[in-house]
């Protein structure tokens, strides 16, 4: 089924779950830009993707990076010939210590993180936004995390910048879904590759089981790519301003 055919998507944010977001969307038929800090990495990915036959190109982005994000916009519009789709799926984890709370957190670390994980998909949403507006509409997916509201203690930087993605999402969809733009969050769980699974150690994966009402395994990058392909695709038409957890039951929505 190719639920993304004729589309053109922007993945900004590569790694284990952004590469699985770039083959999925490029199974389906999308035209992928894959844009990361790392290009060889995302060159390597592109190139994978067009062995199997589909389209992608790469590009370095730097999310939090303003020009950097306008040239990846441009060129998915100059391959593709529009942009009918984003998914925003970079981060920072600088205060990620397990030691630190609101109290020990260094403003510096505080800064920088708000300004990848925040101002970053400001970024990307401002200039995505017209792009896909002169298209005639399309999605905006932003990858978010449940620290927005686990209420962790740790990770407050991180927990805060997500929360804000989550405010962000819901402005586009109140205010452009007038001119048929959806927008919406994944909330990933712990969500573990093959080269990261093999590296953690026992005591890691006996809290995220732990954490999860899923006790067969941790989440997976395909996890997060089946629903980013529904909320890219026409089969997601009428679901905007949601936030999806994709986290093995570790928070439950009303």
């Amino acid at each position: 089924m190719k639920r993304l055919d004729g589309k053109s998507i922007l993945v900004a944010g590569g790694g284990g779950i952004g590469a699985e977001l770039a083959r999925r969307y490029a199974q389906e038929g999308a035209g992928v830009l894959l844009g990361d800090l790392d290009l060889d990495g995302a060159r390597a990915v592109a190139g994978d993707i067009e062995r199997a036959g589909g389209r992608a190109r790469a590009i370095r982005l730097d999310g939090a990076d303003e020009d950097s994000v306008a040239a990846a916009v441009a060129l998915a519009c100059e391959t593709y010939g529009g942009l009918d789709g984003l998914h925003a799926n970079f981060a920072t984890f600088v205060d990620g210590g397990f030691d630190t709370g609101v109290l020990e957190l260094p403003l510096a670390d505080y800064d920088e993180t708000m300004r990848v994980n925040a101002r970053g998909y400001l970024l990307c949403t401002r200039h995505a936004l017209p792009a896909i507006i002169a298209r005639g509409g399309g999605s905006i997916v932003y990858t978010s995390s449940l620290a927005a509201d686990a209420g962790e203690p740790c990770r407050v930087a991180y927990a805060m910048s997500k929360a804000a993605v989550h405010a962000l999402m819901r402005h586009v969809a109140a205010r452009y879904g007038r001119d048929g733009v959806r927008a919406n969050c994944i909330a990933p769980g712990v969500t573990l590759h093959e080269r990261v699974k093999s590296a953690v150690g026992p005591e890691f994966m006996e809290w995220a089981l732990g954490i999860a009402h899923i006790k067969s395994r941790t989440g997976r990058p395909d996890d997060i790519a089946s629903v980013g392909a529904l909320l890219l695709s026409d089969e997601g038409s009428f679901i905007t301003g949601q936030i999806i957890s994709v986290d093995g039951g570790a928070t439950m929505r009303p």
